[in-house]
């Protein structure tokens, strides 16, 4: 179950100005929304991994993608706990998201199961450090949440392990893994900007608006900065150039 010490009405995070208004409105449609996001990529990141363990080469692989894929759903269903716990249905909080974040996994198909743990760790990890980022400006309870749903279950030390591996027994492995991440973060940003676009209340959580102060241009700036070493990092840990 979700942390019972959180806040049924959400107020915006430390050194923000208090909100005003509609407490239904603004702010916590901002909320509702990351919850919404996250709750969906959670529960489709729980039926990737299931499907990607059906790819496998060996029972203990696949035994151990079925238990990362039961972390994935559990983090879900603290999300979907949350929205309830704020009045909200789930299935509505998730619904403006099914279609963008459908349409990314229909554009970045795993063919192989080294395509699907590249996936798992480059493309997921890249939304997760976006929505790291956005959880700076949310009230503390909701920030506390979203860094619980987003820390790594075990996904990063597997896919590092299989992808190394099969890079030491075939080199030219690295060539087209490295191609294959570099189209992955392309898409997960576009992915990103799409849902920001289309969801003004998710958008406003870093760019503030007239109740509360967001990202300047120069942090934003640094933001997309942390975001491409993050992704850098992660490919260099795979064995595979940026």
């Amino acid at each position: 179950m979700a942390d019972a010490n959180l806040e049924s009405d959400p107020t915006p995070g430390e050194g923000a100005a208090p909100q005003t208004g509609d407490p239904a409105g603004g702010f916590r449609a901002a909320i509702v929304d990351l919850l919404g996001v996250l709750a969906y990529a959670e529960l489709t990141a729980f039926f990737r991994l299931a499907a990607d363990a059906q790819m496998a080469p060996t029972q203990p692989d696949r035994s151990a993608l079925g238990r990362l894929a039961v972390v994935e759903f559990h983090h879900h269903e603290l999300l979907v706990d949350r929205l309830r716990q704020l009045g909200v249905d789930p299935e509505g909080a998730m619904a403006p998201f099914v279609r963008p974040i459908d349409a990314f996994h229909e554009r970045t198909h795993a063919s192989t199961w080294l395509e699907g743990l590249v996936k798992a760790y480059v493309g997921d990890g890249l939304s997760t450090d976006f929505y790291r980022e956005i959880s700076a400006y949310v009230d503390p309870s909701t920030r506390e949440l979203v860094q619980t749903v987003m820390a790594d279950g075990g996904q990063a030390d597997f896919a590092v392990h299989a992808v190394r591996a099969a890079i030491e027994r075939d080199e030219r492995v690295a060539g087209r893994l490295a191609l294959w991440g570099r189209r992955l973060v392309g898409e997960a940003l576009s992915q990103a900007q799409r849902i920001a676009v289309e969801r003004d209340a998710l958008a406003s959580l870093l760019v503030g608006g007239v109740d509360r102060p967001g990202a300047d241009l120069a942090e934003l700036g640094r933001m997309f900065t942390r975001l491409t070493e993050a992704h850098t990092q992660r490919m260099a840990r795979l064995g595979l150039n940026a």
